[in-house]
């Protein structure tokens, strides 16, 4: 769900800069591309368009809903989209995308068999998406910082330094970010207090509503994007983030040689699994270029450098040989199997459920 250790404005500059220069076809061809914040890898879409003559119009959002409300208002003006996967579920209900023409991407013969049996949950038979990268919802943290206030042999392994008021009070003064996401952070509660992480129930979620409430004074903000360059350059310590973005949070402060040191932790009772998956939608206008994008992003090194600079798992296996091996070895990016079987997936929540979690995130947010 999820994000560069350039900014995303900077990064879309240089990209209109570059992708201009496409050599010159007959008539131009061009892909509309909708993407996550810092979700791809500087040069990866320059050489795209080198190869192909295809110029990429390049958009990026920061929340699935963004994302899910100019799908179902229909004309998106978007030929590749990346949904995370109970979103895609919901999506392919309400009829949004093209079923996929395997025939046309020859590329996904990588596909991970692990990966897309996952991503059969949402997409059976996986006929509406390939998996584009994938990753864990956990805790990030201020190395030094922890260890200051928590004394040097004090471990940050579980939700108990999130959930229990008091522990998190700890870190507030340092600063903390939280995820603007219900999706998240709501199942993460649940998971919490033993209770189904996928629970519709609605006193269900109020507890889980009100666990985050008694939290939220501790919480300097509910983004989910800046916490990335925040908690690189020292200015936060604490996050419940995505899995990814706080490792580019860790390569960005190596890179800037500040001090400031990044760790990352699944908590040992468990975290959500996320799947952010590539998609063309029914009103795409592109489609043939679309089809050469998804294509392109699944030949092995092109995953790999994608998996390299993002730090997030990616659903292409054929592009493990490639992948940096202290990307590919760090259990916190691909976790090992005991982890995994910790980690829980979300389900697409009918509008009832989806509407009820919404009002109860505002209350949270806003503290009334």
């Amino acid at each position: 769900m999820r994000h560069s250790t350039r900014s995303p404005l900077c990064l879309i500059g240089v990209m209109t800069v570059a992708l201009s220069f496409s050599p010159a076809w007959a008539q131009e061809r061009t892909v509309n591309f909708y993407n996550w914040s810092n979700y791809m890898a500087p040069g990866v879409l320059e050489d795209f368009t080198k190869e192909t003559g295809i110029k990429v119009v390049y958009d990026t959002f920061d929340a699935n809903e963004t994302l899910e409300t100019r799908l179902l208002a229909g004309k998106s003006g978007y030929d590749v989209v990346v949904p995370t996967g109970y979103f895609l579920q919901r999506q392919i209900t309400a009829k949004v995308f093209v079923k996929l023409d395997k025939s046309k991407l020859p590329n996904l013969a990588n596909a991970w068999p692990v990966v897309t049996s996952q991503l059969a949950t949402y997409d059976p038979g996986n006929n509406y998406a390939a998996n584009y990268m994938w990753g864990t919802t956990g805790i990030g943290y201020n190395v030094k910082t922890a260890a200051r206030i928590l004394g040097p042999d004090a471990k940050i392994d579980s939700w108990d330094i999130v959930f229990k008021p008091e522990n998190l009070a700890k870190f507030k003064d340092c600063g903390i970010h939280m995820l603007d996401s219900a999706d998240d952070i709501l199942p993460a509660a649940l998971s919490y207090l033993g209770i189904d992480p996928n629970s519709t129930k609605q006193a269900d979620l109020e507890k889980a509503a009100d666990l985050v409430s008694k939290i939220r004074p501790n919480v300097r903000k509910f983004h989910s994007s800046e916490y990335l360059g925040a908690l690189a350059s020292g200015e936060i310590c604490f996050v419940v983030g995505w899995s990814g973005d706080v490792m580019q949070a860790r390569s960005r402060a190596a890179e800037a040689k500040n001090g400031v040191e990044i760790g990352y932790t699944i908590p040992k009772e468990g975290a959500q699994m996320f799947f952010d998956n590539l998609a063309i939608p029914a009103d795409a206008k592109n489609v043939a270029e679309a089809y050469e994008l998804i294509d392109y992003l699944y030949r092995p090194e092109v995953a790999a450098k994608n998996s390299d600079f993002l730090s997030y798992a990616n659903g292409n296996l054929a592009s493990q040989k490639l992948i940096d091996p202290k990307i590919l070895n760090d259990r916190n990016i691909y976790p090992d199997e005991a982890t995994q079987k910790k980690l829980f997936v979300i389900q697409a929540r009918d509008p009832a459920t989806q509407r009820v979690i919404n009002r109860l995130w505002t209350r949270v947010k806003t503290g009334r």
